[in-house]
C-alpha cells in the first residue's frame, strides 16, 4: 500500500505536467515554511500560482475542491505572503486547486484533473 507521501508526490507531479502543457512554467515545488507548505508554484506571463493539489479516488463523499477549507485557505495564504518576501515579483499573485480523481490509484490510466483558478 503506498504511503501517503508518495501519492502526494505522484498527485503533484501529474498536476505539474498538466499545468506544464498549459503554458504554465513550474517555479517551485513542496515550498515550506513554518506556517505551511503550497504543493505547487508555477507562473505564466501575468500570474505567479500558487497551487493546491487535492488527489482523490472518488468525488462519492465530496468533491475534492471542497477539502480546502477556510483555515487550509487562510495557511496557503500566509506561506505564500512569506514566499512573496523572499521572492519579490511584479506577477499578480492567485490561488488555484487542482483536483486529480483517480479511481483505481496507481493503475488508473486517464486521471481526471480540473483546475479551478483564482478560487480564494
Amino acid at each position: 500500500m503506498p504511503t501517503s507521501k508518495l501519492r502526494g508526490a505522484w498527485g503533484e507531479a501529474l498536476a505539474a505536467e498538466f499545468l506544464r502543457k498549459q503554458h504554465y512554467k513550474l517555479v517551485a515545488t513542496g515550498y515550506r515554511c513554518r506556517f505551511g507548505e503550497i504543493d505547487l508554484i508555477v507562473q505564466n506571463k501575468r500570474f505567479l500560482v500558487f497551487v493546491e493539489v487535492k488527489l482523490r479516488k472518488s468525488a462519492s463523499f465530496a468533491k475534492a475542491y471542497e477539502y480546502v477549507d477556510k483555515r487550509k485557505q487562510d495557511k496557503i495564504r500566509t506561506t505564500a505572503s512569506v514566499y512573496l518576501s523572499e521572492h519579490p515579483t511584479q506577477l499578480q499573485p492567485r490561488f488555484d486547486i487542482i483536483e486529480i480523481y483517480v479511481p483505481e490509484g496507481f493503475d488508473t490510466h486517464k486521471p481526471q484533473i480540473s483546475h479551478w483558478e483564482g478560487v480564494f
